[in-house]
């Protein structure tokens, strides 16, 4: 298959652009039945005005087929390839998106919306694998929360796409909505097509001439026995080595301690993305109408346009990663994060107990303000974290069911909103409180910080062993010298 002709931070951003429009995708099928369901409009009457509980499994059904998506990737995933999971995904969507659109029938639409997720598993599985292993430590960071950016990015087209067609009579009200995101989909097949893969996913299935080449492109040098070419295509190669010195993959492997400590790994990859779908975001990004209707007794089309700017104020928090995770590190935002969303709902909650129009808008400033705090930690972090904290081995293994337990959380967390709503109003507020709070120590704990180090270093991330894995003992939760921060500090130094 053809590839494009592109060398070093060119084809870097290519890549990027790739996987940026797989998280537009993804963005934009979150938040797209948000501004559709639970209202009196074309929607309602095709499908009989659903219940609270129909509306919840309408959204949250969806996050089943993306949980089952990246229980494909997690067994067939590494064999595949980077490349060809984000292609696959892309026409699994075309073909739910097409199932949408057309549907007549609840049942037709629960089918639509699981298989459009299962096209979501596949790429929210492989992608942050993909844009991690094609670019340096210095930069990882800021293009996978770049990737993030984007998906808030396709929650707000989505929200204010529904605000405007919410005018527009008849079935097109909501089918045109639905199937726009059929663009994004093709897109992102067309563009992965003419990229290549991931050169530890080449080198890691005997491919070595590949890999060689693929650095070749990625490192800007015109030759495999470029100096750095051979010296980045050796360090995958002992770390593979180590890796691969127990045979061929066992799945035992994921539940082994030891010097590699993988059960450890899997943990954490499950961990942050389970605390990230129980900081209450996805309360809000996927069913914010809904909450501002009937936690804070405002009208429907103020609940749409609020919607809309609680959308445009998380895309604009979603930049400020792009500044402070390659320089203050994983750890800081992921704490600074949890204590401010766990104040915005402490706050909302004081506020909304007095029942009042003021607190109404006092608890919906609240609202705003969560969202900045979301956008600074938990919004990127939980895609980053486990494509670096874990080996090449079992990368696409890790990445796959951390992503399973997101989406399953997702369900979980739409799937009850609805009706927790309805019962006990804005006392859900403070459930999602306490958990934020528990987040701070945790992270504090368990997690160590990984930024700068390139993903070969992090394999000896554990060595010190201990219950925290030398996290609580070591100066900023940073486990292991930071040798490629280390040579930067050096050559800005002597080019001083």
């Amino acid at each position: 298959m053809w590839i494009m002709p592109l060398r070093g931070k060119y084809l870097v951003w290519a890549i990027t652009a790739c996987c940026c429009q797989g998280f537009l995708l993804l963005g934009y099928d979150q938040g797209v039945m948000s501004g559709i369901i639970g209202a009196d409009n074309q929607f309602g009457k095709d499908f009989n005005h659903p219940n609270p509980t129909t509306q919840g499994t309408i959204v949250a059904i969806y996050d089943i087929g993306c949980a089952v998506g990246s229980l494909i990737v997690f067994f067939f995933g590494e064999s595949i390839g980077r490349k060809r999971m984000i292609m696959s995904g892309a026409v699994t969507m075309l073909i739910g998106t097409a199932i949408l659109t057309s549907s007549t029938t609840l049942a037709q639409l629960y089918v639509g919306r699981i298989v459009t997720g299962i096209g979501n598993g596949f790429n929210s599985s492989s992608i942050p694998v993909y844009q991690s292993e094609t670019c340096g430590g210095k930069v990882r960071g800021r293009l996978v929360c770049l990737n993030s950016t984007v998906t808030i990015f396709g929650l707000v087209i989505a929200y204010w796409l529904d605000y405007g067609m919410s005018f527009v009579s008849g079935p097109a009200q909501w089918r045109l909505p639905i199937g726009f995101q059929a663009v994004f989909a093709l897109l992102l097949l067309l563009q992965g097509m003419v990229l290549p893969d991931s050169p530890r996913w080449l080198i890691a299935h005997g491919q070595r001439e590949e890999g060689a080449r693929v650095i070749a492109m990625l490192e800007d040098k015109d030759s495999v026995d470029h100096p750095d070419v051979v010296r980045v295509l050796r360090e995958i190669e002992d770390s593979l080595a180590v890796e691969s010195a127990g045979g061929p993959f066992r799945y035992m492997e994921l539940f082994e301690g030891g010097k590699i400590q993988n059960f450890r790994r899997i943990c954490l990859c499950i961990g942050i993305n389970v605390m990230q779908q129980f900081t209450g975001a996805n309360m809000i990004n996927y069913l914010a109408p809904v909450v501002y209707q009937n936690t804070m007794g405002l009208s429907r089309n103020l609940s749409l346009i609020l919607g809309g700017f609680t959308a445009v104020t998380y895309l604009f928090a979603s930049f400020i990663p792009l500044w402070t995770v390659d320089r203050y590190g994983r750890r800081p935002l992921l704490m600074t994060s949890a204590a401010g969303l766990s104040l915005c709902f402490i706050l909302a909650a004081i506020l909304l107990s007095t029942g009042t129009k003021p607190a109404a808008f006092g608890a919906t400033a609240m609202v705003f303000i969560f969202q900045i705090f979301l956008g600074i930690g938990y919004l990127p972090i939980p895609w980053l974290y486990p494509a670096e904290i874990s080996t090449t081995r079992i990368r696409a293994r890790g990445s796959a069911i951390s992503s399973f337990f997101n989406w399953m959380c997702v369900f979980a967390v739409v799937e009850m909103t609805p009706p927790a709503i309805a019962n006990i109003g804005w006392r859900v507020f403070i459930i999602f409180a306490i958990f934020n709070a528990c987040w701070v120590p945790l992270v504090y704990i368990f997690f160590p910080e990984t930024h700068s180090l390139e993903l070969e270093e992090i394999d000896a991330i554990f060595e010190k062993g201990g219950i925290t894995g030398g996290v609580w003992g070591s100066p900023g939760g940073r486990t292991v010298e930071r040798k490629a921060f280390v040579e930067v500090e050096k050559d800005e130094k002597s080019s001083q």
